[in-house]
């Protein structure tokens, strides 16, 4: 689904990310983890079209997004903190961008309902809770019914009741071969939505497997605590599996 090869991007002197090469598959979910600096937000704008590599190639479906923007119609993307036209309503805001695609047909509004958003539709984006605009940026990331979705942080600011409904919504999205690609400082979260972990550690890959082998190499049931182990105890020559 996206195939990424010998990615590197500097920002002067700055190495961010370093040879990465990467391949999410169609109905896996993978966790992105990393520690401040790591890479993970520039190896995530990079995907989605927002940082240009230095070198490097990135391919989605099986072409490469250099300068081919259409490949963005198949990504969901949720970001941690949404920026909208604060005069706008948020039944203007999902309007707009249906107008703004000529596949709106077959939309998925599931989340619309689930958080009420259809009922408040005439309330400006300036006037919303940060947790009210979380549940407009996960509705949006859904709303075209893409392959590919990408959240950054998904349930931070969202109530218990409603990211409890986006987790729900994730492991049945899951399940119909869509690849997803979440950011979380909320461990729990990651163990209960992904299966595949990508850890990055000062611009290059830690740990590329399954959470599964991860929690056998280490002994640990919880993936908070086989991060922790991996980091401290994985061999030099395993730092780039």
């Amino acid at each position: 689904m996206i195939t990424i090869q010998e990615l590197n991007k500097n920002y002067g002197k700055l190495q961010v990310l370093k040879s990465i090469q990467l391949n999410f598959l169609q109905g896996r979910s993978y966790a992105i983890m990393g520690p401040n600096g790591s890479g993970k937000t520039t190896l995530i704008k990079s995907i989605l079209g927002l940082v240009i590599p230095n070198s490097g190639s990135i391919q989605v479906k099986g072409k490469s997004i250099h300068n081919d923007w259409k490949y963005r119609s198949h990504i969901g993307y949720m970001p941690q903190i949404g920026h909208y036209p604060d005069q706008m309503c948020i039944g203007q805001l999902f309007d707009m961008m249906k107008d703004l695609r000529n596949d709106f047909t077959n939309v998925d509004e599931d989340l619309i309902r689930e958080f009420k958003l259809d009922q408040i539709k005439d309330k400006r984006m300036h006037t919303l809770s940060g947790g009210t605009r979380q549940k407009v940026s996960a509705a949006l990331a859904f709303l075209f019914r893409p392959p590919i979705l990408v959240l950054d942080e998904p349930t931070a600011g969202l109530d218990p009741m409603a990211a409890e409904a986006l987790k729900e919504k994730i492991v049945l999205e899951s399940t119909n071969e869509r690849t997803f690609l979440i950011t979380s400082h909320v461990l729990s979260d990651l163990d209960d939505l992904t299966s595949e972990l990508v850890y990055l550690n000062e611009g290059s890959i830690l740990f590329n497997d399954s959470i599964d082998m991860l929690k056998e190499l280490t002994g640990e049931q919880k993936l908070s605590r086989a991060v922790a182990s991996i980091i401290r105890n994985i061999p030099i020559s395993m730092q780039t599996v």
